[in-house]
C-alpha cells in the first residue's frame, strides 16, 4: 500500500494551526512515530510534502524530508512550486533539485497562497514538470487556515491548465472537497487529471469513532462514492490520508468503504507506483 500523500513536515503554510509538535522535533521520534503507523495500517510506501519557504539551498522545501528518508527510505519527498518565486535564478536551483531524481512530484498550495492555477506565475513549473515528467498536485477544496481563500482552490479551475498543458498529470488532492461534483466533472473530462481521497475527515481515533456514531462518516462515504461513480474512473483515484491530520489505519478503513473492492489493488497501490515511478 502506498500513502501518497502525508506530512512529515511542518508545512509552514500561512495560518495553519494544530500540526503535531512532532514535525518539528527530533528525527528520530518522529520516524518512531511514523514506523508504527506504517505497520498497524500495511503501509509500504509514503510521499511526503516538502514546506513553503524553501531556501537557496533548498528551493523546493524538501531538505528536512530527505534527511527523514535517510532514517526511512521509503518515504520520498514532492516539491513545493512557490508561485511568488519565478526568478531565473530560483528556477533553475529548482531544476538542479529535480535532476537529483529523488523528487516524485511538484504542489500547488492552492488557496493558501494567492494563485489560482491559471496564473503565469506556475507556468514555469508546468514546464519543468513536463520536461521531467512529473505530476503536479494541487491543494483543492476546503483549506486549513482562515488566512486562505477557497476561491483559489476551486477544483474547476484545474481544467484550465489540464486543458492547456496536456503534457502534466495533475492530481486534485483531497477531490476538490467539498466540491466534489465540480472535481469529478473535471476528471471525468481530461484524461491528465486525477485525484487524491486524502483528507476528506480530519481528526483522530475518536473523531472517528463519534462521526461515524453520528451517521457524518456515512454520508460522507455516500457523497464521495457518488462523485467516483460519476467519473467513471475509479482507476483514476489515489489514496493517501493526509497523516498526521488523520491516523493512517483509521482513514485506510475509511477509503476502503469509497472504492469497490475490485479497485481496491489500483487504488492503494498500482495507480501510485506508475503515476510516481516509484
Amino acid at each position: 500500500m502506498i500513502d501518497m500523500h502525508i506530512h512529515a513536515v511542518n508545512p509552514q503554510l500561512p495560518g495553519v494551526r494544530h500540526i503535531p509538535d512532532f514535525l518539528s522535533g527530533p528525527l528520530e521520534p518522529l520516524v518512531a512515530i511514523l514506523r508504527q503507523q506504517m505497520q498497524e495500517s500495511g503501509t509500504e510506501a509514503m510521499l511526503g510534502m516538502g514546506h513553503l519557504g524553501g531556501t537557496a539551498d533548498d528551493p523546493l522545501g524538501i531538505a528536512s524530508t530527505l534527511r527523514i528518508a535517510e532514517l526511512l527510505p521509503v518515504l520520498h519527498p514532492i516539491g513545493v512550486a512557490d508561485p511568488t518565486r519565478i526568478d531565473t535564478e530560483h528556477l533553475q536551483r529548482v531544476e538542479r533539485q529535480l535532476q537529483s531524481g529523488k523528487v516524485k512530484a511538484l504542489k500547488g498550495y492552492l488557496g493558501y497562497l494567492y494563485y489560482g492555477p491559471d496564473s503565469p506565475a506556475y507556468v514555469p513549473y508546468y514546464e519543468l514538470a513536463a520536461r521531467y515528467k512529473l505530476p503536479f498536485i494541487f491543494h483543492t477544496g476546503d483549506n486549513y487556515s482562515d488566512l486562505a481563500k477557497v476561491k483559489y482552490a476551486h477544483p474547476l479551475l484545474v481544467d484550465e491548465v489540464a486543458v492547456d498543458h496536456r503534457g502534466v498529470n495533475f492530481v486534485m488532492a483531497h477531490f476538490g472537497n467539498p466540491w466534489i461534483t465540480d472535481a469529478a466533472e473535471v476528471l471525468y473530462k481530461n484524461e491528465n487529471v486525477w485525484a487524491d481521497l486524502s483528507g476528506l475527515l480530519v481528526g483522530d481515533d475518536a473523531y472517528f469513532a463519534n462521526m461515524t456514531e453520528r451517521g457524518v462518516v456515512r454520508r460522507v462515504v455516500e457523497r464521495v462514492k457518488q462523485g467516483i461513480e460519476f467519473t467513471e474512473r475509479p482507476d483514476k483515484f489515489l489514496y493517501g490520508t493526509d497523516w498526521p491530520l488523520a491516523p493512517m489505519r483509521t482513514y485506510r478503513d475509511f477509503v476502503r468503504e469509497l472504492i469497490p473492492e475490485n479497485y481496491h489493488q489500483a487504488v492503494f497501490h498500482d495507480n501510485a507506483k506508475a503515476l510516481f515511478k516509484m
